[in-house]
């Protein structure tokens, strides 16, 4: 969270309410907490007239990213992915996915006083043109038998399917009819959940809450496509949008992928 910094933030609006309900958690009742974050780069980092090299919004966000700090706190990056193509929900149109493992909301909060990480801070304000960061806990997950072995096409490879949701009154109930219906049409080609978050509060964003954020893993584009055309699938459609008030959908390949390993079992 750069969000607290000296002056305006350019890329998105704190929630400072939800940021004081964090810093007075309880410590007894503090614990991990998951910073999901949803990023939309500058074609050009932005400067101004600092005199820094011209570099794309993502090479800024990349200088910025304090990978040691987080290590020294003991949190970790879970999860980095570019957005592949983005099938649902209004612009901006992201770039790219990540999730940190804080060990608790405390941290969090006490890395953005640090001046070293204060100081990389130039760098995501030159590059990020907007973000979205969720604090989530983690859902259960179901329990389903490993999928068979895919054999993949030329050119095609797994992916994974990012759901961004906020729920309509009565949307969850909705979302469990949907699930059993489009959901196992999906488990049966292979689809698997790899991991589930409640949205707890967001950090920084553009005004809007989220309920949830689900992480799906598909075994190719193929199976993503074999899906599309199935009837349960299709006819579960109408349900999934009167559950839904808004959302996000987006096919994901991920550069960074150790969610599975840090999501509790």
């Amino acid at each position: 969270m750069s969000e607290q910094r000296q002056g305006p933030v350019r890329y998105g609006k704190p929630d400072f309410e939800y940021i004081s309900r964090m810093a007075a958690t309880p410590p007894e009742s503090d614990g991990p907490i998951y910073m999901v974050n949803l990023m939309k780069y500058r074609a050009v980092a932005d400067y101004a007239d600092s005199g820094a090299p011209v570099r794309s919004g993502r090479e800024a966000d990349d200088l910025y990213a304090p990978t040691g700090i987080l290590r020294d706190i003991g949190a970790e990056v879970v999860f980095v992915a570019d957005v592949e193509r983005q099938l649902l929900g209004a612009a901006p149109a992201w770039d790219r996915i990540g999730i940190v493992k804080y060990p608790t909301r405390r941290s969090f909060l006490a890395m953005q006083r640090r001046p070293d990480f204060q100081e990389k801070h130039v760098h995501k304000d030159a590059g990020m043109e907007q973000t979205i960061v969720m604090a989530c806990t983690p859902l259960p997950l179901p329990r389903l038998p490993e999928p068979a072995p895919v054999e993949l096409a030329d050119g095609d490879r797994p992916f994974v399917m990012l759901h961004v949701l906020k729920f309509a009154e009565g949307g969850v109930d909705g979302m469990n009819v949907y699930g059993a219906s489009a959901g196992a049409a999906g488990f049966e080609l292979g689809v698997r959940p790899e991991a589930y978050f409640a949205v707890e509060g967001t950090v920084l964003g553009d005004g809007r809450g989220w309920d949830q954020v689900r992480f799906n893993r598909f075994p190719s584009h193929a199976a993503f496509e074999k899906l599309r055309q199935v009837p349960a699938h299709q006819q579960a459609q109408a349900t999934r949008q009167q559950a839904l008030a808004d959302t996000y959908a987006m096919m994901l390949l991920p550069t960074v992928d150790r969610l599975a390993a840090a999501f509790p079992a």
